[in-house]
């Protein structure tokens, strides 16, 4: 009886496969399996894959940051050199140093960041082009909302498990809310009152390069293993302005960023966020006033600490109607903003029940508001 061979097999046994067949596409030859000159096979893609210990990935990822490999090398080499441990070739034949073009979001421009852009490589290199869509949007997905450096990091350094120990103390962590090293590099310093050439922000990056190396390699092991579901899902404040400017409507803007970092506050937005008070003890989200309200009602809440803020309203249903805090960075105080009854498009809603609800860092809160006219 023939056996049908799993994924799992597949991935094992490819490396050891003899390999000489020629695909053409077209006129333009591509190769993509080949016996080169002097019997010497080149591995079929995907490349081999074998499940890894996410937690030496992270020690590995993290030790090649400091040792000139940076963040995207680091983040690939972190893997790359496990795998070739684990399996040999041809592991053992591919210099993670193909990957230095992308520290610093590519040398230094600071557009992907690196440890995203080595990651995604690696999942390029192991999946089929029809996996790797989803496993790489779940891991850039997961950037832009994790607190980074996770506590796991942190963790690993005030244990000492790193083989660099250029800081070893707590860093403060942030949720960059974007995908770029700009953007993620320059909220963090922000955040921790730190400048771009300080120790803690360059220990930051290698724990951050530790994070996605192992994230990465969570991603891929429930792959190997067939247990991968999606969970990321592009956020609201995405989805509502794609429900204008998205290929339904004016189909002139594809994306999965948050818009804010580029454009601004929402530029539909008529209200304004008010400075109240300076100082603030705990998060909170106050009651609306006027409650019931028409046609506007005031909304108040306080940070205690520097955090990205996001505060929307929600009909009963939990359909998305307005956001009037669009993941924007707050100082310690205590602010006040408008809603004046309209929706993201500029239209007046309907009276009936409506839910403030206040997210910041891990803190959230919910009220519940009514319109009545």
């Amino acid at each position: 009886m023939k056996k049908n061979l799993t994924r799992k097999d597949f991935l094992v046994n490819a490396s050891k496969a003899a390999v000489g067949v020629t695909a053409v596409a077209g006129v333009t030859n591509l190769i993509t399996t080949a016996t080169a000159k002097g019997n010497t096979k080149i591995t079929p893609w995907p490349w081999p894959y074998a499940e890894l210990d996410p937690e030496i990935v992270r020690i590995q990822a993290h030790n090649y940051y400091w040792n000139e490999k940076d963040c995207c090398s680091g983040t690939f080499g972190g893997i790359s050199a496990t795998l070739a441990t684990e399996l040999g070739e041809p592991w053992t034949n591919l210099p993670m140093e193909i990957m230095l073009f992308g520290r610093g979001g590519g040398v230094g421009w600071g557009i992907l960041c690196g440890c995203l852009n080595g990651g995604a490589a690696l999942i390029s290199l192991v999946t089929p082009k029809a996996d790797s869509a989803s496993l790489i949007s779940e891991l850039w997905g997961w950037y832009t909302q994790a607190e980074l450096p996770t506590e796991q990091a942190n963790q690993a350094a005030i244990d000492g498990k790193y083989l660099v120990h250029n800081f070893d103390g707590d860093l403060p962590q942030n949720i960059s809310g974007s995908p770029l090293c700009h953007a993620s590099v320059t909220e963090w310093c922000i955040a921790a009152s730190k400048k771009v050439g300080d120790v803690e922000r360059k220990e930051r990056c290698a724990r951050v390069t530790g994070d996605v190396a192992a994230k990465t390699v969570e991603l891929l092991n429930a792959w190997y293993k067939q247990s991968f579901t999606p969970t990321y899902s592009d956020p609201a404040n995405v989805v509502a302005c794609l429900s204008c400017h998205g290929s339904a409507a004016l189909n002139n803007v594809m994306t999965k960023m948050d818009c804010q970092p580029c454009h601004g506050d929402d530029p539909h937005a008529t209200q304004s966020v008010e400075l109240i008070n300076k100082s603030a003890s705990t998060f909170n989200l106050s009651q609306n006033y006027p409650n019931p309200f028409n046609p506007s009602t005031r909304i108040r809440f306080s940070v205690p600490l520097t955090e990205k803020v996001r505060l929307e309203v929600y009909d009963i249903q939990g359909k998305l109607i307005k956001t009037l805090v669009d993941y924007d960075l707050y100082q310690p105080g205590s602010y006040e903003v408008t809603w004046d009854g309209l929706d993201n498009r500029g239209s007046m809603v309907a009276s009936g029940i409506y839910f403030a609800k206040m997210h910041a860092g891990k803190f959230a809160q919910t009220k519940k508001m009514s319109l009545v006219k």
